[in-house]
């Protein structure tokens, strides 16, 4: 079993109804489902983006972040996805988390009240010291760019 670190959450406003907290839709799955936290329904035309507020905000443990990526259903069956695909939730952020939709069907899709729309995956981060050189190391893959390793 995966190990398990605390987030704190907080709601960013009142509803005489709230929404169930993100969680964890199987044993192992890896993203806690995240939902919309708006008012009745709201719908996006083709190709339109919209950021839809999820009513919380995160206390990440410093070391952590949360990164927000597409629910496969969701991209599968209406061409939703992420615009900004991991969305990052940095550890001091503590501002309402939202998630950046955006249409990419030919159709209009209308959101509900409480939908499922993101996974919000809980992972360390490393920080990196990078150092600056005239000349890398070689590699036999050099400066082969987008495509070149499937020659």
């Amino acid at each position: 079993m995966a190990s398990s670190i605390a987030v704190r959450v907080r709601r960013v406003r009142a509803h005489p109804e709230p929404l169930p907290l993100p969680r964890y839709e199987s044993e192992l799955a890896a993203g806690l489902d995240v939902r919309a936290d708006i008012d009745g329904e709201l719908t996006v035309g083709p190709l339109a983006r919209v950021a839809v507020p999820t009513g919380l905000a995160l206390a990440l443990p410093p070391g952590y972040e949360a990164q927000l990526r597409p629910r496969s259903g969701l991209a599968l069956r209406h061409g939703i996805t992420l615009l900004n695909s991991p969305g990052t939730v940095d550890a001091d952020y503590r501002g309402e988390v939202q998630v950046v939709l955006i249409n990419l069907s030919h159709e209009p899709f209308t959101l509900r009240r409480g939908e499922r729309i993101a996974q919000l995956v809980v992972a360390p981060v490393s920080h990196a010291a990078l150092v600056e050189l005239e000349v890398l190391d070689a590699t036999e893959r050099g400066e082969g760019g987008f495509g070149s390793t499937g020659r």
